[in-house]
Order: C-alpha cells, then structure tokens, then sequence
C-alpha cells in the first residue's frame, strides 16, 4: 500500500539530492523493474487456477485500498508499486487467463506473444509509415502474409506473392486493434465507393445507402455502421432460425437487398459471420458473396474467433467462398495464442481502404512512400499512430509452428465435444444449437410443470451461483427467446480435468437448485 511513510522517505532522498537528473530508463533500473515484472507474471501464471476467476469487489473499491485520492508528488520504490499491485489490483481482476474461465470467448496467451508484447512496448516504435519503422511494417506484412497462408486464403488477400520473385498484388494486411475497428474500415471504404457509383455529390447521397448482417451479428456492427455515417433506418437485421443453427439465409438476404434496390436505396455492405458470438453459427459464405455480387455491394467476413480454427485443413471449409468476398478480419488474440489487441483485416484491393483512409500531411511525406513501393499502414486504418503489433504475431508463428498452433485448436476443439456429449448424457439439460468449434450452448431443460420461462429462470440462477463459487465462470446469451449458457473453451491454461471438473461443479449446483 501507499502510504504517507513511504513518500516522506522519497521526498527526503529527493531533496537530499537537489543535482540528480530523472532517468526513467536508468539500465540498471530497466533490468531491475523487468526482472520483478517478469517474476510477477510467472507466479501469476502458476497460482492463477486457485484465484477466484471473479472477483469480490464493489465498484469504486480501488480507489479505497490504495488510499491516494491525488497522485503522488514524489517517486516511491518500485517494490511500493509492485507491492500496491498485488495486495489490491490483482484481488479485483477478474482472471481470464484462469483455466477456469469458460465466459465469452476466450483470450489466448502464450510465452511467445508476452515476450514479443515487452519487447515491442520496449522499443515502443510508432509504425506510421515504412520509412518511420522500417522493420516494423516489413514485418506486420511477413506475420499476416503467413498467417493468410496458414488459414490458406487466395494470394489476393497477401501483399506479397509466395512465386519466387515475391512480386506484391493489390491485396494485403494491417494489424488493428479489434473487429470493430476491422469492420469501421472496411464500412467507411464500401460507403465511399458506393457513392462514387452512384454518382453522389461528397456524402448527399448517404441516406441511400443501406448495408445488411444476420441478427447473430455481433452488436459491435451495428455500433460501427452509425459512427460510419449509415442511417440506422437503413440497417437491415435478417432474421435467423433453428432451421440453419442461426445462419443467415442467402434467400432472405436476396429478398431484402432486391426490396431495397427496388425502392432506390444502394446495397453497400454485407457483413458475414464464421462463428457468431452467440451461438457460433456460421454464414455461408460463398453464397453470400454471389447475393452480394448482383448489387456490387461490398462483402467482409467476421471470423474474429473461428478464423483462427481455420488454420486446420478439417475447418477450413467455413471459408469456402472467401475468393469472392472484399474483405476478412479475425483475431489471433481470441484463439490464437496471441495477446491482446490483435486483428487481422485482409483486403482484396488495399487502394480502396487507402482512397477513404489516406492522410498525407507534409512532415510525412518521404520518398519511400512515393515510390509507390509500400502501402503505409497508417492508410489502413482509423489513426495515424500505431503499435509494433506484427512482432508477438510473427514470433507466435515463428516459435510454435504450424504443428503445434494446430494441435492448440483441436485439443480445444476435443474438449468442447467431451462437454458437449456429457450435458447431452444428463436429461436434465438441452443442447440448444450443435456445437461449432469449442463453444456449447446449453440450457436447463423444461421437464414436467416447469414451462419454458421456468426453465430460462432456473438456467439463470444456475449461472449466478455456479459465478459466486469463484470456481469456474460463464457467460449467457439469448437463443430463439431462451436464455442459454456459453460453455466456451480455450484458456490457454486448460486442461480436460479443468472441464470434468466443471461439469461436475454444474451437476452439483443444478442439484441444489431442482431436487
């Protein structure tokens, strides 16, 4: 904790050395600062499966166990701010790195990933164009132009052909922050070139422009299209069914983008999902880049979870299509053992981003640039400024391979269908959609006088006292109308015996609640 002590001792050796210069990268302190972080993180990692996955705490707690309303004026020894770290910020974390964690989806990490995260924050470049990180940009194209190999993606979406001359196409990458960037991006360039088309005059003609997801889309879609400037009224919501396990329909699709047309609004956009947030559903989406075609409107595919899976020939065909789509985005950070933020967005023609998203002030201007050679990453996105992502994705691949990124999703894959055939075994529970990569979706039965509202009822008191254990964590949605549980696995700290015991823990309090 902080303490009045502790700073009056600062200030004294502060004011006993009037001549001393501040040096925050002092090596001596460097090595010593990291060498206590890195001790933290691998005790973390060693006791994180006996820490409550959800924390005790009340909102505003914080503030009250470091007891400093003000920052300090004066410094303190690192091991106060080590010390301040473990005794009140780590008791508040809810653990996504514990084994026990099975809400949303998961957060990977892995040895690789943090060591290029440090060093990255370490040389704490910022990547704008080629000629400002030179090295940085060669490799956010080498890490994505191998993952796109990886997950087998047509060469159009790689800046560099993998022939022998390496000649670079149209087509490329950029390491974003989240899918909701990805999707922003790829909206703003779909708006503009739909208004070239249709002959607008600057944005007038925005109020004509419509874009379309299944209602499984995440709601992080619909939050990007209003900051892109689209009329919410022209947001169209294709509903879905148990009929196709929650898959838009290429058929409905048509329907609405012809009706739209029809009426003298402009089709722009479709977003496709591999993998939807609630219930894993996969949109097909060869077809709907064929629906897609007849009005030119632009196509992007969500894989932000499943994507990753898609490095396995055996999923792979959940991209069957992908040739025909504009763009796709997924993110390593989910399911790839790659920490956070990073997203892959893949365009089909990297201009039609940089025509919506260039900035070329006159201190950035070099002669890299205009050679036409590179395509600066800044141009390919919402900012100017930008992380050294490409490094921990680069050494992720670098150091594991391909063997053992694959042996990671199906080990997980394994484990989502032993939980899925366990609660199938128990007649007391429902699998309300088939299970798609390791996500299961499930629910407590309605059986005897209990109604189906009974049973939404029960299913949520179920999850709010299997949270309170601290043993385990899940997270709900709602399917067809019901509320339903998300058994989602892939902490990189699982194991099989983390899931039985899980199981086990839901038996026990279904139990308690129906008996």
């Amino acid at each position: 904790m902080g303490s009045l002590d502790a700073n009056s001792a600062a200030l004294a050796d502060d004011r006993a050395a009037p001549g001393s210069s501040f040096q925050p990268l002092n090596a001596d302190d460097v090595r010593a600062y990291l060498h206590k972080a890195v001790d933290f993180i691998s005790d973390y990692y060693a006791n994180v499966e006996s820490m409550a996955v959800l924390p005790n705490v009340k909102p505003g707690y914080l503030q009250e166990e470091l007891k400093l309303s003000s920052p300090p004026n004066y410094s303190s020894p690192f091991e106060v701010t080590m010390k301040e770290l473990r005794s009140a910020v780590v008791p508040g974390m809810t653990h996504w790195a514990s084994p026990n964690f099975f809400a949303f989806f998961p957060s990977t990490n892995s040895a690789a990933a943090i060591a290029g995260d440090l060093i990255a924050s370490a040389m704490n470049t910022v990547g704008f164009t080629w000629k400002a990180a030179p090295a940085a940009t060669e490799m956010e194209v080498l890490a994505l132009d191998w993952l796109a190999q990886l997950m087998r993606l047509p060469a159009t979406f790689m800046t560099r052909s993998t022939g022998s001359e390496g000649a670079r196409g149209t087509g490329g990458g950029v390491i974003l922050g989240t899918t909701s960037e990805a999707m922003l991006v790829t909206l703003v360039a779909a708006r503009d070139s739909a208004l070239r088309r249709s002959g607008s005059n600057g944005v007038a003609g925005i109020t004509r422009l419509t874009v379309y997801a299944s209602d499984q889309t995440h709601s992080t879609f619909f939050k990007a299209c209003r900051l892109a400037g689209f009329d919410p009224a022209n947001i169209r919501s294709i509903p879905t069914g148990p009929e196709a396990h929650y898959s838009v329909s290429p058929e409905k699709l048509l329907e609405a983008m012809q009706a739209d047309a029809e009426a003298g609004l402009v089709p722009t956009y479709v977003c496709a999902t591999v993998g939807t947030t609630s219930s894993n559903a996969v949109d097909p989406v060869g077809a709907v880049a064929d629906v897609a075609a007849l009005f030119d409107a632009w196509v992007h595919v969500d894989a932000a979870y499943a994507g990753s899976a898609c490095i396995c020939p055996e999923f792979r065909h959940y991209l069957d299509g992908v040739e025909r789509v504009d763009s796709i985005s997924m993110s390593p950070h989910k399911w790839l053992l790659t920490c956070l933020d990073c997203t892959c967005l893949y365009v089909r023609d990297t201009q039609r981003l940089s025509d919506s998203l260039e900035t070329n002030p006159e201190y950035l201007k070099n002669d890299v640039t205009d050679s036409g050679e590179v395509t600066d990453l800044k141009d390919m996105q919402v900012g100017v400024g930008r992380r050294f992502r490409g490094l921990k994705l680069w050494m992720v691949m670098r150091t594991y391979g391909t063997a053992k990124l694959q042996e990671h999703i199906r080990s997980d894959v394994a484990m989502a269908k032993m939980f899925e055939e366990l609660v199938r075994a128990d007649d007391r529970f429902e699998v309300v959609v088939p299970r798609n990569f390791a996500l299961v979706c499930f629910r407590i039965k309605a059986r005897g006088t209990m109604t189906e509202d009974d049973a939404d009822e029960a299913t949520r008191v179920l999850m709010e006292n299997l949270n309170k254990t601290g043993k385990m964590y899940l997270a709900h949605t709602v399917v067809g109308g019901r509320f339903v549980l998300r058994f989602a696995v892939g902490s990189s700290l699982q194991e099989e015996r983390h899931v039985r015991s899980s199981w086990e823990l839901i038996k026990k309090t279904t139990s308690q609640l129906t008996d």
